[in-house]
């Protein structure tokens, strides 16, 4: 343990992170950085910097982060449709590769010859922050506490906060059953009650939408418009990629859209249950498909689509560095290149509908053929039966195969 110098900590300012900070200074003897990141968590990052000076912390990081998390990370998945297991739109796995890239970046900078992080030993983060440390950095240590010490229990890391003089906030109140990690494209609760895949959510659980029930009664519009499969503008006016996620936030939390209730497969081999909130990400997906489906050639997009629950599994397994992902990537957004124009959406107690898509020299609907009326030529509808007698001829022989061994 005294190889490690010096170790960057990713570093919340909550119970779990200040008693690693002081456990890494006593059992590895080492000194640390401390790093936290903006990523549109909704809480304060600030006192962060005061909870570190008071442990003895010198270089301190506080970042904000939320442009580049939804330029660099949101966008470009979206633009491949991705959805895990068929309905987990991947909200806590797409953080995870930028905290840690700027974790193997701020340790570069500083010299350090460590990263850690609060990730414990039985879910899917410590895989993510890990591969993505080592696929940055072959070289870097990484150390995981909860894969180390005995502090296994809230109880016992208060024991170790009140021994060490380790300021904790005591919250007034009932303390939330879930554990909790949120960011600008979701909000995840696992844990608690949720531990029984039976139980109904409660409704005071959920943080940022309100019910489907008591959404308005009367629907809303909007207009989301694209430019090469990225989302820039909402309601006619061009927005940067974290205001207009957070504009979609907004307005979907006040009409009851994003609840999503999963039993999924973890990485590491358990099936767990969570419940998330993804309110713009739910728009921006539904939208985003609109828009492909006018645009883009049929077979393209059936490539697409047979691609992206492998893409999917890539990011939700912590591979988004690996060299499959990026070269996925590179195909996804060449299939791009054409997906522009506005889609309009419309939102009724929880539920999201494309109502209109239009797009102005990209669009692939030609109304001269595809019209129930006269299309004046446009489509020979005699060509159809060579058409369908060439892609039967193979039943056909089966057919006849089988009738005469019958």
């Amino acid at each position: 343990m005294s190889s490690v110098r010096k170790v960057v900590l990713a570093y919340s300012g909550g119970l779990d992170t200040s008693v690693i900070l002081k456990w890494l200074q006593e059992v590895y003897d080492c000194e640390v950085v401390t790093f936290t990141a903006d990523i549109g968590q909704g809480e304060e990052v600030e006192p962060a910097h005061a909870k570190a000076q008071a442990l003895g912390i010198k270089e301190i990081y506080i970042e904000d982060l939320t442009e580049e998390f939804v330029r660099e990370y949101v966008f470009p998945m979206f633009r491949a449709n991705t959805i895990y297991e068929g309905e987990y739109l991947l909200g806590t796995s797409i953080a995870r590769p930028l905290i840690a890239k700027r974790l193997v970046e701020i340790a570069a900078e500083t010299g350090a010859d460590a990263v850690s992080h609060g990730a414990t030993g039985k879910g899917n983060d410590q895989v993510r922050f890990e591969l993505g440390a080592y696929a940055l950095n072959p070289d870097i240590k990484i150390i995981a506490p909860w894969r180390e010490w005995d502090l296994n229990s809230r109880e016992k890391l208060m024991a170790y906060a009140d021994k060490h003089n380790i300021a904790v906030e005591q919250k007034r109140g009932k303390k939330s059953p879930y554990s909790m990690d949120a960011n600008l494209l979701h909000i995840s609760y696992e844990g608690g009650p949720l531990e029984d895949p039976w139980c109904e959510p409660e409704e005071d659980m959920w943080k940022l939408s309100c019910s489907p029930e008591n959404a308005p009664n009367d629907p809303v519009y909007l207009e989301i418009g694209f430019a090469q499969g990225d989302a820039k503008s909402f309601d006619g006016k061009d927005l940067t990629p974290a205001e207009l996620l957070t504009a979609l936030n907004t307005i979907a939390c006040q009409h009851g859209v994003g609840r999503q209730d999963i039993v999924e497969n973890r990485y590491v081999g358990m099936k767990s249950r969570g419940c998330y909130e993804t309110p713009g990400g739910t728009i921006l997906l539904k939208a985003h498909r609109a828009m492909e489906s006018l645009t883009m050639d049929r077979e393209l997009a059936h490539l697409k689509d047979e691609l992206m629950p492998r893409y999917a599994k890539l990011i939700y397994n912590g591979y988004w560095w690996s060299p499959e992902r990026l070269a996925m990537q590179q195909l996804i957004d060449a299939t791009q290149v054409n997906i522009t124009g506005t889609v309009r959406i419309k939102l009724y107690k929880g539920n999201v509908s494309v109502v209109g898509r239009k797009s102005e020299g990209h669009s692939l609907f030609d109304v001269n053929i595809a019209t129930f009326e006269d299309d004046e030529g446009a489509y020979n509808q005699q060509d159809a039966e060579g058409f369908i007698k060439l892609n039967a001829l193979r039943m056909r022989i089966a057919a006849k195969s089988s009738r005469h061994r019958g």
